[in-house]
């Protein structure tokens, strides 16, 4: 095994593992020139830096000989394969890596999942700086971050005691490229012209990068620009609603329901036992709806270096990006809870594949008076990221000073609008092989819902406005010690650091609805019908392909149409006092840890052992909500404060030790932490005075912590290839949920017209920290196969593959006993990746696949599943000169369907397209 003198430095370098080294194929826009491979494939790189080299052999060597090198857990990516994979962006990327799944929407990769916990249980940080999210949590949007721009992206899954905190899951590290990545000068240039096949557009796509170094200095700029069609067609929303909709009001509605049961399927229930009613469902809503969302993404970074040796660098990061998108989207649906109608004729029902569990399901239904919806909404959202940041790398004889001083910063708004147009008549709604249908009933009253809009009448234009600040400052400085081998204890380095950081996130939220010509006028409602909006078709509005979910088509109200004609020139909507908050976190933390370097008989030991000591401050700001002696609601005239705190001491330990020449054992345990998600610390109140009660934010939440050690094993072959084997287990607790904290006594009630109502006690909910905890635990299996190392007949062929196994203590909430598995955990994730990389041509078939899982727990009660999924994905090209390249990618090239049910398959909620995406570019560098 080769030696450093510091473990530390052995954990920073592994920019690419096992897993991902089958992807470090083909020189990408950031690669070496040839002249520089035989230098740089010796080479290790400091400060988590990876030398790519030329050639795909080349490159899957060098990295498994740096995960060998390394201590602790961890998979990465490196440019070329951002660059060289058929993603969308980041986080498509990311799924290769072992343990990594990605959560979709409407076909994109949009935030990431770790080893099969939520999005939030993830810390993401760029150049060694958490980053500033526009979401409303800590959570990440990987969408926003043009791939181009990025040089390295690292999944750590054990933590050291030098590594900022805040991830149970894992920490995502991405590192954009610096000009020292590189010798001499470089201009690398890519554009890519990319076709959807359901939008039918083809879309632009252009990256430039100039890198330049002379002597001591190096100067390295690079701009992405990306565009984006996406069309998705849904026939979803099919869940379940329980009879009691209709059993519990006491009138006719429940009278008829309670008849209808008894006479179409022998169903006799008390409608005062909410189990029983609990237990007979019915279609909620069926809707057809269109998605078409349009994304423009602008991306830049720089880098300024001063590098007079080895032993000195310093590093300037300037790393700037926005993403706008708009999505229209255009509904037809019906509503069959509707709360004017009930049951009218039970076509078909249900009683044994559910009967485990006592559930009827009503599967053909007519209904007395649905709602049937056309709905137009748009939503744009504008997003702003910016992050700066220096860098000192100082290592004067046997130390080393490292200091890091950054800010992180993003903003985002987000304006919705829904143009709401409804019809009530009767209509029989039933599921499909592959969702649901609503159809005429016998009732003549009943109607063609796609093609009546004289029949349906405006309710209101709905309007939403959100903007979302988020800025984060920090300092950091680390120093370390290194020691000559033979010293006390096999002591081979000592590292002690400080970091200090200090966040702030503010939100603003309001609403309108729309319901005349000017505000506060509801001319509109109840006068003006579909008809009197122009009308299209609604392929003919998004363009593409027809529907893709059912054999239908409709007419719509425009987006552009609607938010010229119903909002008034200037109009946004007004900020609600109610929906402010403002939360301050200042963090201190505090490390020091140790490397050990010895031999144990003849078997070499490597050790990284050392705790952080963390100490957050929170302070959060929001309004609270009174009822005005009128009647109305209100605020109070300031925002109020509220303080909380907390301490911590976390430990951590990896260790390595290789038992032969090619057999390496790696064993760590740690403590983690993740903060409380923002919007949960937010201290502002809200009355429900019909319930007589009030739900607070809580500034003195605790963070959720995790206790988790792994073990694995790693077997390499002597050609390139390698078989390694983990198992990992985290003991969770603290996780937050909802609870009544306190009761608020004596509270004045007012009537509408300002008389008192009476005087009340309020029950208080709060987000706060559950009692108990609960395990995950998994296997990781990782295999790299270049099948060259068996026989030179296939050489050039392999394979790479790896598979994750999930399991956790934790059981879904369903509140009639359904048995669920946790929200989110699939019990199985693999990837495998065919390649051939032989001279000038390279191609890539992967499959992805992740299990089933539960999606969330409709009303509390029924479990709504995302069904089992895989999507192949293709990637080709050809080196036509050494300075230019021709790439064919392709996602999801066989159009798999995205699906979904309640409990089981013969009950679908989601059958959904978002098409295949082909693109074909081309890539010089000189």
């Amino acid at each position: 095994m080769k030696r450093n003198s510091s473990v530390t430095g052995r954990k920073t370098i592994l920019l690419a593992s096992a897993a991902a080294a089958a992807f470090l194929a083909a020189p990408a826009a950031a690669q070496t020139g040839q002249e520089d491979v035989d230098q740089t494939a010796s080479e290790e790189a400091g400060d988590g830096d990876v030398i790519v080299v030329s050639g795909y052999r080349q490159s899957l060597e060098r990295a498994i000989d740096i995960k060998r090198d390394t201590i602790g857990f961890s998979d990465s990516i490196v440019a070329t394969d951002i660059a060289d994979f058929p993603e969308q962006n980041l986080s498509e990327a990311l799924q290769r890596v072992p343990g990594v799944t990605i959560e979709r929407d409407k076909g994109l990769g949009t935030r990431v999942n770790v080893r099969g916990l939520p999005t939030e249980f993830t810390h993401v940080q760029i150049n060694d700086l958490a980053t500033a999210s526009g979401s409303g949590g800590r959570d990440v949007e990987f969408d926003i971050f043009a791939s181009e721009l990025v040089q390295t992206v690292t999944v750590y899954k054990s933590p050291t005691a030098a590594q900022e905190e805040g991830g149970i899951a894992g920490i995502v590290d991405i590192r954009t490229a610096r000009p020292f990545d590189f010798s001499g000068s470089r201009i690398v240039g890519s554009v890519e012209g990319a076709y959807n096949s359901i939008s039918e557009e083809i879309d632009p796509q252009a990256s430039l990068l100039v890198s330049q170094t002379w002597g001591p200095f190096g100067v390295l700029l690079s701009a992405a620009y990306g565009k984006r069609t996406n069309r998705t067609d849904s026939n979803s929303g099919i869940n379940f609603r329980p009879i009691s909709r209709w059993t519990d009001r006491g009138n006719a509605q429940t009278d008829q329901a309670i008849e209808v049961l008894e006479r179409d399927a022998g169903i006799i229930l008390d409608p005062a036992d909410d189990d029983q009613t609990s237990r007979v469902v019915f279609l909620d809503k069926v809707g057809d709806r269109i998605y078409l969302n349009d994304q423009e993404r602008l991306g830049f970074s720089g880098s300024l270096q001063y590098k007079p040796s080895d032993d000195l660098s310093v590093t300037f990061d300037a790393f700037l990006g926005s993403y706008d998108s708009t999505e229209d989207e255009y509904d037809a649906a019906a509503y069959s809870a509707s709360s004017r109608s009930t049951l009218d004729v039970i076509h078909d029902y249900d009683d044994t594949t559910l009967a485990d569990y006592g559930i009827v399901v009503l599967r053909d239904v007519s209904y007395t008076a649905t709602q049937h919806e056309f709905l137009s909404k748009e939503r744009v959202n504008e997003t702003n990221y910016r992050q700066f940041g220096g860098e000192l790398n100082w290592s004067p004889g046997n130390w080393t000073i490292d200091m890091l001083g950054g800010y992180s910063g993003a903003d985002k708004s987000s304006d919705y609008a829904n143009l709401k147009h409804v019809a009530y008549a009767p209509s029989r709604t039933r599921y499909t092989e592959t969702g649901g249908e609503t159809i005429p009933s016998d009732d003549p009253a009943s109607f063609d819902m796609y093609n009546s809009p004289a029949s349906y009448l405006f309710e209101a234009y709905e309007t939403t406005y959100e903007e979302i600040e988020d800025d984060k400052y920090a300092a950091q400085i680390n120093i370390g010690r290194n020691f000559d081998r033979g010293s006390l204890l096999g002591l081979s380095a000592v590292h002690i650091g400080a970091r200090y950081t200090d966040k702030t996130k503010e939100r603003n939220y309001g609403e309108e609805k729309i319901q005349g010509p000017t505000r506060g006028d509801s001319s509109y409602v109840n006068d003006r019908t579909l008809a009197d909006s122009d009308l299209a078709d609604v392929i003919d509005i998004v363009g593409g392909k027809d529907y893709q979910a059912r054999d239908l088509t409709w007419q719509q109200v425009s987006n552009d149409y609607a938010r010229q004609f119903f909002r008034p020139d200037g109009f946004l909507s007004p900020f609600d006092d109610g929906q402010f908050y403002r939360v301050k976190e200042k963090t201190w933390a505090a490390y020091a840890m140790a490397d050990f370097d010895f031999d144990i008989g003849a078997v070499p030991v490597l050790i990284n052992a050392g705790a952080r000591y963390i100490k957050t401050d929170i302070r959060s700001s929001g309004f609270f909500q009174i009822q005005n002696s009128d009647g109305t609601t209100g605020y109070t005239d300031e925002p109020v404060s509220s303080d909380g705190d907390y301490d911590k001491l976390l430990p951590a330990v990896n260790a390595t030790v290789e038992l032969t020449d090619g057999l390496i054992l790696r064993g760590a345990a740690s403590q983690t932490l993740i903060r409380p998600a923002l919007t949960d610390l937010a201290y502002k109140r809200t009355a429900s005075f019909n319930d007589f009660r009030f739900t607070d934010g809580n500034p003195d939440l605790q963070p959720t912590y995790a206790d988790q050690w792994e073990a694995g094993a790693e077997y390499y072959f002597g050609s390139g290839g390698l078989l390694a084997a983990s198992y990992f287990w985290k003991n969770i607790e603290g996780v937050v949920q909802n609870e009544l904290t306190g009761v608020v006594r004596d509270v004045t009630k007012y009537n509408a017209n300002g008389t008192i109502d009476g005087v009340y006690d309020f029950d208080v909910y709060q987000p706060v920290n559950a009692e108990g905890s609960y395990d995950v635990s998994g296997v990781e299996l990782v295999a790299v196969l270049p099948f060259g190392m068996f026989t030179r007949t296939f050489e050039g062929f392999g394979v790479n593959a790896n598979v994750t196994f999930l399991d956790s203590s934790l059981t879904g909430e369903s509140e009639i006993d359904v048995p669920t598995s946790p929200v989110g955990l699939a019990d199985i994730v693999y990837n495998v990746t065919g390649f051939y990389d032989n001279g000038p041509l390279q191609v890539r078939v992967s499959y992805n696949r992740k299990g089933a899982y539960v999606e969330r727990i409709e009303r509390n009660m029924y479990p709504v599943y995302r069904d089992a999924c895989g999507q192949f994905d293709f990637s080709a090209s050809y080196q036509m000169t050494p300075s230019l390249r021709v790439e064919l990618q392709a996602i999801n090239f066989t159009d798999e369907p995205t699906t979904g049910y309640t409990i089981d398959p013969s009950f679908p909620t989601t059958y959904e397209f978002s098409g295949s995406r082909v693109s074909l570019g081309v890539r010089a560098q000189f």
